[in-house]
């Protein structure tokens, strides 16, 4: 991750290899909105613009000669849309601004950020930003042609030496290294991440961590255990599944949360099989339980006080000689039967185990985080997350999602859709009979292995994996979705 500090230097005199200014749609054209630039350069910019193409619309970038009165050596406009009624920018449109920029300036040593801020709220939000977009995965890239993330960022503010300041900067370095590391795990490939492969990556991530407790079940103690929804999506693979549970427990917590994750390391959708074209994105449908472990780890890094336990069901749905068939009927941890009418509906059952392990342990409330289904993406697109559950969880999570700047929108759960659970041989069936609601239905399935505790249900199935051109702070690939959220939820949790 890029080395960030902040500095109260006029950003003229900074000798870096790029300043990073804002520029923002006006009636007139486009203003540059940066102090103590010298003002023939701001006015050049100015009515140049229409011909460099510059519009100040949000989450442009253009570079331009430094020109004279300015030490760095070029200049990068980074677009801010239109001021608010009240003349500043909201959070995330400087957070997205601030990380378009440093993610277009890859390979980049040192660069300044020049982003109005009025306050240090403001500025957390360009400084999370800017990590944020400070991002790339090389893990197997070789050769010259490989770049790696901007070197080193100084962001001009006159807050430099605000303690307010630099403990944004320190929440959102903890909060940027949080994303990234789930966004790598989303981004390796299936053959070297299994289930197996994900735990030893659970324990080296919370090695050194202060107050994390790591425990791994496999396959031979899940089925020992019961954990029928794990071993039969787990079977038909020659690496077997795993139950990691995370958990941050400080002497002080005023709240017990649990949060589940999915992590399916490949669904190849077992003998209901996916239609080849929709494979090789299938590596992340592992990106809830990467989000999970992450998160946890940041509410230790960051000592909050709050308990947070993660669970990360983790499993290979592969359709070889032992694999689970339709009609199969398995039974979950706890004892409901589940009959299978689609090997490719698993998420909602290594889902359904680790609901009842962290119901089982007490809490005081439980997320669920999934890239559970297609109909989330045919409802919402690709990069609005849905959240249903019990109504003032569900509402609180929006919120946090809000605070967070990330996409989630609440969905119902109408009574109607529960009746599409009945089975004529077990207590319920995995796949919904009609294709309508599909996001609905599965959270119906769900809601069926938390009893009376409140809980969340966060399908993240098209913002997990962005399969188009990088946008804001958010790159092709891995996208870390979730993360920022659920830090969110457990920070209000603690009060803070």
């Amino acid at each position: 991750m890029a080395d960030l500090t902040l500095t109260g230097k006029n950003p003229s005199s900074l000798k870096v290899d790029v300043l990073v200014v804002g520029t923002c749609s006006t009636s007139d054209g486009v203003a540059v909105v940066a102090d103590q630039l010298p003002e023939a350069f701001v006015r050049q910019i100015e009515t140049l613009a229409p011909r460099l193409g510059v519009t100040g619309a949000r989450d442009e970038v253009r570079r331009v000669p430094a020109g004279d009165g300015v030490s760095a050596g070029v200049v990068v406009l980074a677009g801010l849309g239109e001021r608010a009624a009240d003349g500043t920018f909201p959070h995330e449109v400087l957070r997205s601004a601030a990380g378009a920029a440093t993610r277009e300036l890859a390979g980049t040593d040192t660069a300044a950020l020049a982003l109005p801020a009025v306050d240090e709220d403001e500025l957390g939000a360009v400084v999370e930003g800017a990590l944020l977009g400070a991002y790339s995965y090389t893990r197997y890239r070789t050769g010259k042609d490989t770049k790696g993330a901007v070197g080193s960022i100084q962001v001009v503010t006159t807050f430099a030496r605000s303690g307010r300041a630099k403990a944004a900067v320190a929440r959102a370095e903890v909060l940027a290294a949080a994303v990234h590391g789930t966004r790598d795990l989303v981004n390796d490939a299936p053959n070297e991440l299994f289930p197996a492969a994900f735990a030893d990556a659970a324990k080296a991530a919370a090695k050194g961590v202060k107050g994390i407790r790591i425990t791994v079940l496999d396959d031979k103690q899940l089925a020992a255990g019961g954990y029928g929804g794990l071993v039969g999506v787990g079977q038909g693979s020659s690496r077997g599944p795993r139950l990691v549970k995370l958990s941050y427990t400080p002497a002080k917590a005023t709240e017990k949360v649990a949060i589940v994750g999915k992590g399916i390391t490949f669904d190849t959708g077992g003998i209901s099989l996916k239609p080849p074209a929709s494979m090789p994105t299938m590596k992340s449908d592992m990106a809830g339980a990467a989000a999970v472990l992450h998160t946890v780890l940041a509410a230790a890094r960051l000592g909050l006080p709050v308990a947070v336990t993660g669970y990360l069901c983790l499993a290979e749905n592969m359709p070889g000689g032992n694999a689970q068939r339709p009609a199969d009927v398995i039974t979950i941890r706890g004892g409901k039967t589940v009959e299978v009418t689609n090997t490719d509906a698993e998420g909602r059952l290594v889902m359904a185990d680790g609901l009842v392990a962290a119901v089982e342990d007490g809490h005081d409330v439980v997320l669920d985080i999934a890239t559970l289904t297609g109909a989330q993406m045919v409802a919402l697109g690709n990069r609005t997350s849905g959240v249903m559950g019990t109504d003032a969880v569900r509402d609180e999570v929006k919120a946090a999602a809000d605070a967070a700047g990330e996409a989630f929108w609440p969905m119902p759960m109408p009574a109607e859709l529960k009746a599409g659970l009945r089975s004529t041989v077990a207590d319920m069936v995995n796949s919904a009979p009609s294709r309508w609601g599909g996001m609905l239905f599965a959270a119906h399935f769900l809601a069926e292995f938390v009893g009376d505790t409140p809980w969340a249900h966060l399908d993240i199935a098209g913002p997990s994996y962005n399969e188009g051109s990088s946008f804001g702070y958010t790159p092709a690939g891995g996208t870390g979705v979730g993360v920022r959220t659920m830090l969110a939820f457990l920070e209000g949790r603690a009060g803070a």
